[in-house]
């Protein structure tokens, strides 16, 4: 067995292609970590006196994430961290991953705040989803719900009095919403889609992605080598085939080319940086129905409401 190029002490259990490290399993857990320091340093993407919400779904990804924030806040006693979980309401699915995500709060004495669907807009996912249906309406499960996700991530964030939300976004997220934009030519996402939205904007949370420069597969083996528990069933009602034929469209690249994942990331952050430059405007208002920032006169998440 070959040595770990890192400590070049213990046996390497990883390749790492893209940078031809081979590593033992302490120094791949050490280097995620590095990593993620290194990024939050990178993109600004916290203050030494913030209130950071995590946004907990009970997944690989976030509850990773959580476990590396409660170590990094160590280093910043003026910090806070808690972890706040969206309840979509899918019967057999959403409470064991609440569950989890509950649990790995109390494991590390991290204060975790939930809110419903069901609280919020009066309906369950699994709701929505039977009257979509009955109705024939062409939208997917997915598009009411990342829309109503994002705001209810909002509303509770501002509840606890978080300044910034720390979501679990790794690498190929972040790429394959990337080409996804492209495909769309939808600038104002690409725009707002980068590592860290520090904008200033009353009433919107800013948010930041401190896993976006971590690969997929890494984040889960770091989840398995630290043993923490998540959720591993995928979502009953996920669709995205475009997303799921680009992803795998990347893995391919991936797997030929080590490191392509990583170049198209620092291509959207050059593209972002010109949009930037540009710094298209944004008149935002108060949505007529609920309150929240919007860019018309009705947010989306009201508008799909409307529609049920």
């Amino acid at each position: 067995m070959a040595k770990c190029t890192s400590c070049g002490v213990r046996e390497a259990f990883y390749f790492r292609a893209y940078s031809g490290e081979k590593l033992c399993t302490k120094c791949f857990i050490e280097s995620i970590e590095r990593k993620v320091r290194a990024t939050i340093a990178k993109y600004k993407m916290l203050s030494f006196d913030d209130r950071v919400a995590v946004a907990l779904s009970g997944g690989k990804d976030s509850v990773s994430l959580l476990h590396i924030l409660v170590r990094i806040e160590k280093d910043f006693p003026r910090a806070s961290l808690c972890a706040i979980t969206v309840d979509e309401g899918i019967e057999g699915y959403r409470d064991e991953a609440v569950k989890i995500a509950s649990e790995n709060c109390r494991a590390l004495g991290v204060e975790h705040h939930i809110i419903s669907f069901k609280e919020l807009y009066g309906y369950t996912l699994d709701e929505i989803v039977k009257r979509i249906k009955d109705a024939k309406r062409g939208l997917t499960p997915c598009s009411y719900c990342g829309v109503l996700r994002r705001k209810a991530l909002n509303v509770l964030a501002r509840r606890v009095s978080a300044t910034k939300i720390a979501m679990a976004n790794n690498l190929d997220d972040e790429v394959q919403t990337f080409m996804l934009n492209i495909m769309h030519g939808d600038v104002m996402r690409i725009f707002r889609s980068g590592p860290a939205f520090n904008e200033e904007i009353e009433g919107l949370v800013p948010r930041v992605k401190p896993l976006c420069e971590v690969l997929e597969r890494e984040v889960a083996l770091y989840a398995y080598l630290k043993g923490v528990r998540f959720q591993e069933n995928p979502c009953p009602y996920a669709s995205e085939a475009l997303r799921n034929d680009i992803r795998n469209m990347l893995n391919r690249l991936e797997e030929k080319h080590p490191g392509t994942k990583y170049t198209i990331f620092r291509s959207a952050e050059k593209i972002r940086g010109k949009i930037i430059e540009k710094k298209p405007e944004v008149n935002l208002r108060r949505c007529k129905i609920c309150g929240e920032i919007t860019v018309g006169d009705i947010c989306q998440a009201c508008k799909l409401l409307q529609d049920l």
